[in-house]
């Protein structure tokens, strides 16, 4: 962004159950797009909520605070965890309350009490490092069983298992980076989710014949509620799927 014009600043703050983050600036239309994947990038390492702290922004346009609810939306699907708004400006609050998105984002006068009322439902997470090389699925595989046996929950192995092949493999064809696999468990909602230091978006490459590596996003998209990437604070992304049944379609989350 040019300095001879307004800017959003976000300053993320990493504790031990959410990521606070100080949002100053003005919100405006060049601004909003900024706003709004900052939030999402922070978001996809975010422990358990993320809270918003926007005393210090300027509103230019009411119709721009709608980025709040596009951002709850978005973090509701993945990495599913609470998202919270932090300010006592009263302009801020009749707009919140005028717009309806305080409807959908919960609304605070103080860090420490968006903290103490989050929806804060136990996760279980569990992470493995892979290397870039030949056989990485495999071992992706092999984790995935070990932590489902774990959870207790088996009916989910054989998509997560499908899911963290696809995700794997893709990195180590399209990328020079080791993949992160990351396997979570909140409210029986079962996600995984692979990142890597690429910053380019996942690509579908579908596999052109059956002696081709990799079953393809499609398959991915079949056994998945909603799958999709997302950039990450660091620079890199991370492409992640939620679990449902199998046979329902999946849809494809920008």
């Amino acid at each position: 962004m040019t300095a001879d014009r307004a800017a959003v600043t976000l300053v993320p703050d990493v504790r031990a159950g959410s990521t606070v983050v100080t949002v100053t600036g003005v919100l405006s239309l060049d601004t909003y797009p900024d706003l709004r994947d900052g939030l999402l990038k922070i978001a996809t390492d975010a422990p358990d909520s993320v809270v918003a702290d926007i005393q210090g922004l300027r509103v230019d346009d009411d119709s721009l605070a709608s980025v709040f609810s596009v951002v709850a939306m978005r973090i509701g699907d993945w990495p599913g965890v609470p998202f919270a708004l932090v300010s006592t400006r009263p302009e801020h609050l009749a707009l919140l309350a005028n717009r309806s998105i305080d409807r959908f984002v919960a609304v605070h006068a103080d860090v420490g009490t968006a903290e103490r009322e989050r929806d804060n439902p136990p996760r279980r997470r569990a992470v493995q490092l892979l290397a870039p090389m030949t056989g990485a699925s495999a071992l992706a595989r092999q984790f995935v069983a070990r932590v489902c046996a774990e959870w207790g929950v088996p009916e989910h192995e054989e998509d997560a298992q499908l899911i963290a092949t696809e995700f794997v493999e893709n990195t180590i064809r399209h990328t020079i980076y080791a993949p992160r696999l990351r396997l979570e468990l909140r409210r029986g909602i079962f996600t995984v989710a692979v990142g890597d230091d690429d910053p380019c978006p996942a690509v579908r490459h579908e596999r052109l014949g059956p002696g081709e590596a990799g079953l393809g996003l499609q398959l991915v998209a079949q056994v998945a509620r909603v799958w999709g990437c997302s950039r990450s604070w660091s620079g890199g992304k991370v492409v992640w799927a939620v679990l449902t049944r199998r046979g329902r379609p999946g849809n494809r989350a920008g």
